[in-house]
């Protein structure tokens, strides 16, 4: 059962951060083990189990990250990761180009949202396609996004913008991707069993734009 992540936790992403030798890392494995890759699998697991049991119309996985870098993309960085995550992606080899929910800590915080790791340029192209023949449905979801402070935008933009749309569709419209994050620093509901509850909601709250984005992203096949 997740109890909470713990200072521990924080301390040894920031060991591992600016510690990024093997010999370090066999050091403090119990530590990693113990209060970083125990506790996520828990809370993973929950959160995929709240979660899914209220979807079960969706082939959801739950898939955690490992500590390890893969050593083909090392790009002279150490050969551990100072973050770790966890998604709820779709099944199929193809997950990465659809709407994916996900938590990921790391030394001085957290994060969790909704994006797409690798959107297919046809996929947003059909997005643009949707808003230029019919507004109303993103627009109604951008009011919504922007009437809330839990979320942010962050997906890189075109350098060359690709048209105008009204506000605020225009904050989505130029998008080469979609990403909604939340980030937060070490607080007290990270080291709590709640983050399983506050992870579940705030995923359920973003349900109309996985819907939305997952609709376009079948299209685009």
């Amino acid at each position: 059962m997740f109890q909470g992540f713990c200072e521990q936790t924080n301390d040894f992403l920031w060991g591992i951060r600016l510690n990024n030798q093997r010999e370090w890392f066999l050091a403090n494995n119990q530590t990693y083990l113990d209060y970083v890759q125990t506790p996520m699998r828990a809370l993973a697991q929950e959160v995929y189990e709240a979660f899914s049991a209220a979807h079960e119309e969706l082939p959801l996985m739950v898939r955690i990250s490992r500590i390890y870098r893969d050593a083909r993309r090392l790009y002279g960085r150490g050969p551990y990761k100072s973050h770790v995550w966890f998604s709820l992606r779709m099944a199929g080899e193809d997950w990465a180009e659809q709407p994916v929910f996900w938590f990921e800590i790391y030394p001085s915080g957290y994060a969790y949202g909704l994006g797409i790791y690798q959107a297919r340029p046809a996929t947003m192209a059909r997005f643009r396609q949707a808003v230029d023949r019919d507004p109303r449905e993103m627009l109604q979801l951008a009011k919504a996004f922007q009437a809330q402070n839990r979320f942010h935008l962050e997906a890189e933009e075109y350098k060359r913008p690709k048209g105008n749309p009204q506000p605020p569709l225009d904050q989505w419209y130029n998008r080469k991707s979609l990403d909604l994050t939340c980030s937060r620093p070490v607080d007290r509901l990270l080291y709590s069993p709640e983050l399983v509850g506050e992870l579940a909601a705030a995923f359920e709250s973003l349900m109309p734009y996985h819907q939305y984005f997952s609709a376009l992203c079948r299209r685009a096949d």
